[in-house]
């Protein structure tokens, strides 16, 4: 296929684009600085572009059969976060502006305000307040989404990232916003961003969870 990645200088990102490459895709990789891709590779294009701008994202958009977005923003303790809502905003207009219609984006465990109360005290009292205008921006983000019904899109939903690469585990997967174990309670609190992009990627293949969000953990 061709795909078209949005923050693949990311660590996330850097795994989703160097997977997509060893599976056969034409890759091109949107980012802000294209010095920070190091990898070299025959479908591989690296472009510069404005994440914010419908026009300077659709001339890379166009001809490509997806789009996957595993862009993060800073937590800011005195403004809301905007760059979700913002950069998916213009990635959608662009596409629709080129006709592609599929994206697959990385969001997080815990983005609806209320869905940690399962979770650990450390995690509840003291990590979901730090990160909260994170994780507000990016619930925006996939109520935006949702509401824009001639789109194919999937949120998946990763929980804490670990900078590890890809392995042969199986995942477990949830419609919602953690995966629960027997009790209720969330199944693990980590995950390796090369399993996260493993999974992104396996998404290519069918209509799996088009048009829904998905949390993922692995076994």
């Amino acid at each position: 296929m061709k795909i078209a990645v949005l923050g693949g200088t990311g660590q996330t990102g850097q795994y989703l684009v160097s997977q997509a490459l060893q599976q056969g895709h034409a890759v091109t990789a949107i980012v802000r600085n294209p010095a920070k891709i190091t990898v070299q590779h025959d479908k591989l294009k690296v472009v510069e572009a404005d994440i914010f701008s419908v026009d300077s994202l659709k001339a890379h958009f166009k001809g490509q059969d997806a789009i996957m977005s595993c862009l993060g923003f800073p937590v800011s303790f005195f403004s809301g976060v905007t760059g979700y809502t913002l950069s998916m905003s213009a990635a959608v207009s662009a596409m629709r502006e080129v006709k592609v219609n599929r994206i697959i984006a990385m969001t997080s465990w815990y983005t609806e305000p209320n869905s940690g109360t399962q979770s650990s005290y450390l995690i509840r009292f003291l990590l979901l307040p730090m990160i909260r205008s994170v994780l507000a921006n990016m619930y925006e983000m996939e109520d935006f989404l949702i509401k824009n019904a001639d789109i194919d899109w999937t949120v998946v939903r990763p929980p804490g990232l670990k900078n590890l690469p890809a392995t042969a585990k199986e995942f477990l997967t949830h419609e919602g916003f953690f995966v629960p174990d027997a009790n209720g309670y969330p199944a693990g609190s980590t995950v390796g961003r090369g399993d996260v992009a493993r999974f992104m990627l396996s998404l290519l293949d069918g209509d799996a969870w088009v048009k829904k969000g998905v949390a993922i953990t692995t076994q």
